[in-house]
């Protein structure tokens, strides 16, 4: 079965889409569709924009949405049997399976990014990448630290991402450490994405979401909150809002996606940090990049 698999921030650079806007008419129509529904030409930043203006949050998930979206869309033989993306990447996927319109979805990707920035400057949070330990231990030592801190990307084994207050992130790290990990160290993200620090941004994005339509998807979606194949558009919506406070079980998804028989993984859009996981989680999983 194809699996097609949409990654989520972290995974912009300059340039990205712009030869898809200069080849491809129906690219181009989409790309300025883009501009005029954000009311600025993101397009201008995504093609001759610095890393800096790239990583302004109003622009990097918009524009990691549209470069994945518009170039499934102009795939010549694109007929996903199971899709999945990585927390933002799961945006791209719903427009891909045909649960969210391309209008529809990115605009929820615009107002998730303007909302995690607002929730980003309500108390100082961050996040952190621990490498070489066991996911029970990682969610161990979380747990006993004071203050918020969580497993918020479960990767891939040995590789996990956690999250919170930036006090209890800081007091995990040494506690990590401690336990034997190779690596704990601080990323350079803007707050404690997949956390309950994200809880305003949740309560905000869940009234945008209620409010948009979502259609029974052409195949299944493999969801972070889940890591099962979900088909009900209620529940997909249900899972989208919990999504923002809720870990990323890539992991989980990716080994529950080869269990329901997926033979050829494709990443679609910027980067090949998923394949690279995928590889990582499972040595004999087919992998492509779009």
């Amino acid at each position: 079965m194809k699996a097609y698999v949409f990654p989520g921030q972290g995974a912009q650079f300059t340039g990205m889409g712009k030869d898809l806007y200069e080849n491809s008419a129906l690219a181009k129509e989409l790309f300025e569709k883009a501009n005029e529904i954000l009311g600025f030409r993101i397009t201008d930043i995504m093609f001759e924009g610095t890393a800096e203006e790239l990583k302004e949050t109003k622009v990097t998930q918009p524009a990691v949405f549209l470069h994945s979206v518009i170039l499934a869309k102009t795939l010549e033989d694109f007929k996903p049997e199971m899709v999945a993306g990585h927390s933002l990447g799961e945006f791209s996927a719903l427009v891909a399976n045909g649960t969210l319109s391309f209008e529809d979805g990115l605009k929820l990707v615009s107002q998730r990014a303007l909302a995690m920035q607002k929730a980003c400057e309500i108390t100082p949070s961050t996040m952190a990448a621990v490498l070489g330990l066991a996911d029970n231990v990682v969610e161990e030592v979380c747990a006993s630290i004071d203050g918020v801190v969580v497993a918020a990307n479960y990767n891939c084994p040995g590789q996990l991402v956690i999250s919170g207050e930036t006090t209890a992130v800081e007091k995990a790290c040494e506690a990590m450490k401690a336990a034997g990990a190779k690596r704990a160290l601080i990323l350079p993200v803007g707050g404690a994405f997949h956390s309950p620090m994200m809880e305003p941004a949740r309560e905000e994005l869940a009234a945008a979401i209620e409010a948009t339509t979502f259609s029974a998807p052409i195949c299944p979606v493999y969801q972070n909150v889940t890591a099962s194949a979900v088909s009900d558009a209620n529940e997909i919506k249900k899972n989208l809002i919990i999504q923002l406070t809720a870990p990323v079980k890539w992991t989980q998804s990716v080994q529950q996606m080869i269990a329901d028989g997926a033979t050829l993984f494709t990443e679609i859009g910027p980067g090949k940090v998923l394949t690279g996981l995928i590889n990582k989680i499972d040595k004999e999983a087919a992998v492509a990049n779009a």
